[in-house]
């Protein structure tokens, strides 16, 4: 698992897990297997954002908004129904925003409309950890972008790479993934 989605992961204990559930009407377990899915579908969106230096530098300020947030407040505003989930979902997906939803549904068993409140449950809590990241880090766009690069390869070697294949809508499933990912890589001189 990459490092920014561990660490989102890490966040989401079993209570906030159970309200996630509450809020989906859902088994905790159906929830928490979904989550496993989600997370690292929105942190792949967000890739595939910053994949070019205008997305980069868009993400970077968008980030810079987010940082500092303690994301226990995050969770518990997202939780009691707040949260800005769905226009940040507009800006990492695009016209892709209900393909994403749909995909997860299928993928998860949650159906596409619980899957998309899922998503625009999720998206703040990962914005406000890669804030976090990326203050902490001192980031350039850059090196944002590299560092999304990274999971965005971490990602499409794991077991989500099907999932986030289809969403992204690379051409050749798995090895257009691969080759975004490594391509984000080598345009910021990583590779």
């Amino acid at each position: 698992m990459s490092d920014l989605t561990s660490q989102v992961l890490s966040h989401l204990d079993p209570s906030s897990i159970n309200a996630i559930a509450a809020r989906l009407g859902v088994d905790p377990a159906q929830a928490e297997a979904a989550i496993q899915q989600a997370v690292p579908l929105v942190v792949g969106g967000l890739a595939h954002s910053a994949s070019t230096d205008a997305g980069a530098d868009a993400l970077h300020s968008a980030a810079a908004d987010h940082a500092g947030t303690d994301i226990g407040s995050v969770l518990g505003s997202v939780l009691g129904g707040g949260g800005a989930g769905g226009a940040i979902l507009g800006h990492v997906f695009g016209g892709q925003q209900g393909q994403a939803a749909q995909g997860l549904g299928q993928a998860s068993g949650l159906g596409a409309q619980n899957a998309g409140q899922l998503l625009a449950m999720l998206a703040p809590v990962v914005m406000s950890v890669l804030g976090n990241m990326s203050q902490k880090q001192g980031m350039s766009p850059g090196g944002l972008g590299g560092m999304l690069g990274q999971e965005l390869q971490n990602l499409g070697q794991s077991s989500n790479g099907g999932l986030l294949g289809s969403v992204l809508g690379q051409a050749g499933g798995l090895g257009g993934l691969l080759k975004m990912g490594e391509d984000l890589l080598a345009s910021r001189g990583r590779v």
